[in-house]
């Protein structure tokens, strides 16, 4: 991160119901928001039987991302960051997508799961409301997923997201708008299914408030205040007649609700059936609805990343400690890998790049975790580890960077595993291993002593290695591992040259 902060922040949501823009100015710390924008693309009435994304609703979307790329396009990258959710997990064909989405913006796009994106709603719900010590239910309903957090202050512990959202419920039980008492009553159900695991870890009697944040919630908090069918944000008993109103109307647009934005109406029955069931199941009486949601955790998520509180490298520690790895030896590995970095950085840009620098020391702390399920190919259990996991603060593409250099951090290189990672992390990725690897390979007798002073140079596809005087010779250990290295490395068409 630079060392000044920036003045302006973004924060870019790609839902699948709505696509939502944030802008804020930063000043000493302070946010003010300058910019908001929101439009309603409902990326999940795309997906087909086969998960694919039809052409209709992806120019749809790119239109708008356009417009949006327009307000963001020359904010530095590392000022603005962009999540896309459920849909985007989905989708068969998302990889097409977002080479023209990214165009559009200028930016790059992160795919974040439902647990990550749970996270980053409690923050944003948490930052929205004064601070107190209660424990708060919040829950998020979104295009194609329903995100439940029980969280104290700024913190939350526990966190799920559900295969369920006001689009993908609509178009499952309301097709085209139709409605009927048996058809609400077989949306609750299918939300009911959904909850019935996590009934228990989010029953009434674990937190002490309701909190509710998203379009959804605001919308049936808004009918039900403008009708008297409640007063205080969204109640039970105003929740029975709502429902009760669905049932007796046999279309959506028989609706009657001039409250109600005539945008949202083709989703409003099943995010009311997701609420109904919510209720229901968990035992709530009362919600009060947020201004603050997923766009407004991305903000706080980055101001952390700005002012040196990243996230990832909590987790990072977390995972270290989860897995019992040695911390002493990683910090041999992070020194000779900084020793390394400062020989190449007159000649590669990546060897100077933060970012670079930071996955190559999560992947020195991270490394070796796999020992602890099994030494016998503990690379392939770490890498299956950090791909897999959920890591919070990370991206789906952040942990497949991360589980890919750690994946070739040893025995056999494959510089083609690394080609269909986004760019330029597809060019960079293979130096980083390799940096990994001779990083590691210099440290395998695991000894407090120092690195002699070895001097490295890249060039092309030769790898040259220079030691002080008679040192290989009193080292045949690491003698005998340079040469098994230079075998490995042959095999993809590299040359280790060392003396």
């Amino acid at each position: 991160m630079p060392n000044k902060p920036p003045e302006i922040v973004a924060a870019v949501d790609l839902g699948s119901n709505s696509f939502h823009m944030i802008v804020c100015s930063l000043s000493n710390g302070k946010l003010q928001t300058i910019d908001r924008l929101r439009e309603m693309v409902r990326l999940a009435s795309g997906l087909d039987a086969n998960n694919v994304l039809d052409e209709g609703t992806q120019n749809r979307a790119l239109a708008c991302l356009e417009r949006f790329g327009q307000r963001i396009r020359d904010i530095p990258d590392d000022s603005v960051r962009i999540v896309g959710t459920n849909t985007l997990r989905t989708a068969k064909n998302a990889g097409q997508f977002l080479i023209k989405a990214e165009q559009a913006l200028n930016h790059p796009i992160h795919i974040i799961s439902g647990i990550e994106e749970a996270r980053l709603i409690y923050l944003g719900v948490a930052y929205s409301l004064s601070s107190n010590a209660n424990l708060r239910l919040v829950m998020d309903i979104g295009g194609g997923s329903t995100e439940y957090i029980i969280g104290t202050g700024d913190t939350p512990k526990e966190k799920e997201s559900l295969h369920m959202g006001c689009v993908s419920v609509s178009n499952n039980f309301f097709k085209e708008g139709h409605l009927s008492k048996y058809a609400f009553n077989q949306a609750t159900l299918f939300a009911e299914q959904k909850l019935e695991p996590f009934q228990r870890k989010f029953q009434r009697n674990n937190w002490d408030e309701a909190i509710g944040a998203s379009g959804s919630l605001r919308s049936i908090a808004k009918v039900l205040q403008t009708r008297g069918w409640s007063n205080n944000g969204i109640t039970w008993q105003g929740l029975e007649k709502l429902a009760a109103h669905l049932s007796q109307c046999n279309h959506i647009n028989e609706l009657n609700l001039p409250e109600l934005n005539p945008d949202r109406l083709p989703v409003f029955a099943g995010g009311v059936a997701i609420v109904y069931a919510t209720f229901k199941s968990l035992g709530i009486d009362q919600m009060t609805v947020a201004d603050g949601a997923l766009r407004e955790g991305l903000i706080q998520d980055l101001l952390g990343r700005i002012y040196n509180h990243d996230m990832r490298s909590e987790t990072v520690q977390s995972v270290a400690d989860r897995y019992h790895t040695d911390k002493k030896h990683a910090a041999r590995i992070k020194q000779t890998i900084a020793v390394i970095l400062k020989q190449l950085s007159d000649e590669y840009s990546w060897a100077n790049d933060e970012n670079c620098v930071q996955f190559l020391d999560w992947a020195a702390d991270l490394h070796e975790i796999g020992i602890d399920i099994a030494h016998s190919q503990y690379h392939k259990h770490s890498a299956y580890i950090i791909e897999h996991g959920d890591l919070a603060g990370f991206s789906n593409q952040d942990q497949i960077l991360l589980a890919s250099i750690i994946r070739s951090h040893r025995r056999k290189f494959s510089p083609t595993l690394f080609n269909d990672l986004p760019s330029p992390w597809n060019a960079f990725a293979p130096y980083l291993t390799l940096v990994l690897r001779l990083a590691v390979l210099l440290h395998r007798n695991r000894h407090e002593h120092e690195m002699p002073d070895f001097k490295i140079a890249i060039i092309k596809s030769r790898i040259h290695l220079t030691f002080p005087r008679m040192w290989l010779s009193q080292s045949p250990l690491t003698h005998a591992d340079l040469i098994q290295e230079a075998d490995y490395l042959k095999s993809a068409g590299l040359k280790l040259e060392f003396a």
